[in-house]
């Protein structure tokens, strides 16, 4: 598991006085994938129109390029802005496979200022129930700390 008060710290530092989106984001991605061992991909889906996720930023192998709000766990968190934790996703009904060694998936809606819905933070790992609530409210505070101002 991470150490989030050094993760958030370390981010925090990086990502001092920029408010650029996409800047923000491939850095975010970067450390957070490199942090635990538990991330297999670990990236963000942009909002680009209205109910329309598009690929952003993001380490690991190649992920879904469009992702309407209406399918899969990344848009269920963009079309309910709440967090999606799905222990398997062979459970998870209208699951997109974006990749076949997705065992199981965090997603969290990233806000900017007023709750403008910016994108999804999507974070897979190749374990079968590899995130919890702590998972959940550490990625969130991370989030609104980075991207909340926006």
């Amino acid at each position: 598991m991470s150490d989030y008060d050094d993760l958030a710290a370390r981010i925090r530092a990086l990502c001092a006085g920029e408010t650029d989106e996409v800047a923000l984001m491939a850095t975010v991605a970067c450390e957070l994938h490199q942090s635990d061992a538990r991330f297999d991909w670990t990236g963000f889906y942009r909002v680009v129109a209205p109910e329309l996720l598009k690929i952003g930023p993001y380490q690991g192998g190649h992920g879904c390029l469009v992702i309407p709000f209406s399918r899969g766990v990344c848009g269920a968190a963009a079309r309910l802005r709440a967090v999606q934790i799905v222990p398997d996703v062979e459970a998870f009904p209208g699951h997109i496979a974006c990749s076949s060694s997705t065992r199981s998936e965090i997603v969290l809606p990233v806000f900017g200022a007023g709750g403008r819905l910016i994108g999804v933070l999507d974070i897979d790992s190749d374990r079968v129930d590899a995130f919890d609530q702590a998972d959940a409210d550490a990625l969130a505070a991370i989030l609104a700390d980075v991207f909340g101002h926006l």
